[in-house]
């Protein structure tokens, strides 16, 4: 079997969406699922000289057990032969759920939540763990369209390539179509979308660079299409500012996935603005995925 899903959970209502997703995913892969509850820090006073905080303490762990039974229930009405473990665990969100995606094929978190997971997307955990994650992350967020395409962001980075083969074996997966975009303009050629407007200035050979953009979605599709010839694949150039082109075609997807970062950005730079654009402003669930570097 291989690596486990992972999902953290906290009761909220966003959490329980991200289990039942989670659990979709396990049961997919034929791969058990792991259910995280994270206590980044204790309610109410601490005695002198005693230890940092127990959850026993406080009451803690029987609401995270409650939480957890919650969980574990959602998970088995979605898929009720996955195998699936619990764990309760002392300290931040982030760094437990960074160490826990080191032996994950997958990670999934809510968009909000309480206690140890508030805020994940407003609090930039979700955006934290999708830069230093050792495994792609999958944030649940928006509506998505159940009968939609897998949405692959295109771009030709080192990261997009593992996108690529991600959003490829997804598709096959959920049995979807995938339809692969990418975005260009008259800054491609830069690498980034600097000042003035992208759509309007002036190229020195406009048809070139379409040609160009259009040989690099080609070839970032060609060599998995052979691998996966179940999957439909839809190729889409477009020509528009990158972020509001992405974000407003997640609006009939079920799944977009993108790499951590692009081409363009800061050299150094872990998470790129488009996939943090995604994160923020998708219609529908998002992945990020790490390049191997």
């Amino acid at each position: 079997m291989s690596d486990p899903v992972i999902v953290g959970a906290d009761g909220s209502a966003s959490g329980l969406d991200a289990v039942g997703i989670a659990a979709r995913e396990a049961h997919l892969r034929g791969t058990a699922l792991r259910i995280v509850h994270a206590f980044g820090h204790a309610p109410g006073h601490l005695s002198a000289g005693g230890p940092p905080w127990s959850p026993a303490d406080h009451g803690l762990e029987s609401m995270a057990r409650g939480a957890l039974a919650r969980a574990e229930e959602r998970a088995h009405a979605v898929a009720p032969g996955i195998e699936i473990t619990r764990s309760v665990v002392a300290g931040e969100a982030l760094e437990v759920l960074e160490i826990e995606s080191r032996s994950a094929s997958l990670a999934v978190v809510g968009s909000r939540g309480l206690g140890g997971f508030t805020g994940l997307l407003l609090g930039s955990t979700a955006v934290q763990l999708a830069a230093h994650g050792h495994c792609p992350l999958l944030v649940v967020r928006g509506r998505p369209d159940p009968a939609g395409a897998v949405l692959l962001a295109v771009d030709g980075s080192a990261a997009g390539a593992e996108a690529v083969e991600f959003a490829f074996a997804e598709a096959a997966l959920r049995e979807a179509p995938l339809v692969a975009v990418h975005v260009w303009n008259t800054w491609s050629e830069r690498a980034y979308e600097g000042p003035g407007d992208p759509l309007t200035a002036v190229v020195a050979d406009a048809d070139r660079l379409r040609e160009a953009e259009q040989h690099l979605l080609d070839e970032a599709v060609a060599s998995w299409q052979s691998v996966f010839p179940q999957v439909v694949v839809e190729r889409r150039l477009v020509r528009s500012r990158i972020r509001p082109a992405l974000i407003d075609a997640s609006r009939e997807a079920q799944l977009v996935v993108v790499g951590a970062r692009g081409r363009g950005g800061f050299t150094g730079l872990l998470l790129g603005s488009v996939s943090q654009a995604l994160l923020h402003h998708a219609h529908c669930p998002v992945t990020v995925v790490h390049g191997k570097e």
